[in-house]
């Protein structure tokens, strides 16, 4: 760092108040502070102002050491356009309630940047640590469902623990992980500490958190506008997929499963990892099993309009009670690996994102991921 007479101190304070430093250690004869650091009030305004510990003898620096030792440090990826909140207020809100207790360093995210290439680097940051390193790293993505998968995607296998504070649209991977959606108790039940180890999936080596959907669902999320779902939130699929069920045009699709071939007319088909209960395509089992070493595939073979309307139906009443559909035009399995072809080619929608892809294989990754939720989803 400069020293002050080319503004280092003032580089300091900033560093400071963007909160990128855990404390500040600073030794000098306390009579000869003002001529030594002629801005040190400045540098010590900042720790106040911030609440940055600071340190000016050794054994003060002794405790601050020791302390950010046996703290958690938390890595936080955040989407400052995701939502409908003020992201300065959500930013300030979950720095209060984690900082006391945690370490937070935050990464912004950026249009021109992958959120998962963010991730990635923080990772081999994490990786590159020895033993004798500061803290204990977790990762922690807030934003929507886009931003969560990626951030999600980089960290399997890992074993590093993902925390997941939700500000999205539909924040479907939080309230399938039973995740509260509210900002202070997605924060406390990462302060809680208690972890679900849960599977992930790859298709076509694209990493997939949540779920899958060729034909009807890849066209209910392309026709949700990102300014339909500001004004409309939820409501925006729901609308999309109003339109989709009319426009739906039968497709085959070719299965392989196990080495067994089959093939089918349909209309949708949805390959599932984690998804709530208001994502009705995957709900053909009943629920979905975030756990099991399993994807659940839920295939509608509904061919005309009115069957489509009665599929749904029976799906969302699965969803409601938890029981598989027994429907003979919604074919519902589990597996571990599948792969899909369809004639002529669809729309593939992986967590979210439109991608294009024939054949399509899907690969669930046992056990890929630690993430923060309520005991009780464990």
């Amino acid at each position: 760092l400069k020293d002050s007479i080319q503004g280092g101190d003032i580089e300091l304070a900033a560093h400071i108040l963007a909160g990128s430093v855990a404390g500040v250690i600073f030794f000098s004869d306390p009579g000869a502070i003002a001529t030594a650091f002629p801005s040190f009030a400045l540098v010590l305004r900042a720790c106040q102002i911030h609440g940055t510990p600071i340190a000016l003898n050794d054994i003060s620096a002794t405790l601050l050491m020791r302390g950010i030792v046996e703290s958690q440090i938390a890595y936080l990826i955040f989407n400052p356009v995701a939502g409908q909140g003020n992201p300065n207020t959500d930013l300030a809100l979950i720095k209060e309630v984690l900082e006391p207790q945690i370490v937070v360093n935050v990464t912004m995210t950026k249009p021109e940047l992958d959120p998962a290439d963010q991730a990635r680097e923080i990772i081999d940051h994490i990786l590159s640590k020895n033993e004798h390193d500061m803290g204990r790293s977790l990762i922690i993505a807030s934003g929507g469902d886009g931003t969560v998968s990626a951030v999600a995607g980089a960290t399997i296998g890992t074993g590093i623990p993902l925390g997941v504070i939700p500000r999205g649209t539909a924040n479907a991977f939080s309230v399938g992980l039973g995740i509260p959606t509210n900002l202070r108790a997605a924060c406390e039940t990462i302060l809680a500490g208690n972890t679900h180890v849960i599977d992930a999936a790859r298709c076509n080596d694209i990493p997939m958190i949540l779920l899958a959907g060729v034909g009807f669902e890849a066209g209910m999320v392309d026709g949700a506008s990102r300014q339909l779902k500001n004004e409309l939130g939820n409501l925006a699929y729901v609308l999309s997929g109003v339109r989709q069920l009319a426009a739906a045009e039968p497709f085959t699709a070719t299965l392989e499963i196990e080495g067994e071939m089959s093939t089918v007319t349909t209309t949708a088909i949805t390959v599932a990892n984690v998804a709530p209960p208001t994502s009705v395509l995957a709900q053909g089992l009943g629920e979905v099993i975030p756990d099991d070493g399993l994807l659940e595939v839920t295939i509608s073979t509904s061919t005309t309009r009115l069957q489509g309307i009665n599929a749904l139906a029976s799906l969302m009443a699965a969803a409601a009670w938890g029981n598989p559909t027994q429907r003979d035009d919604i074919t519902c399995l589990r597996t571990n690996r599948l792969k899909i072809t369809t004639d002529p080619p669809q729309k593939l929608v992986i967590d979210g994102e439109i991608v294009e892809a024939n054949p399509m294989v899907f690969e669930c990754l046992p056990q890929a991921l630690t993430v923060f939720a309520p005991l009780e989803t464990v």
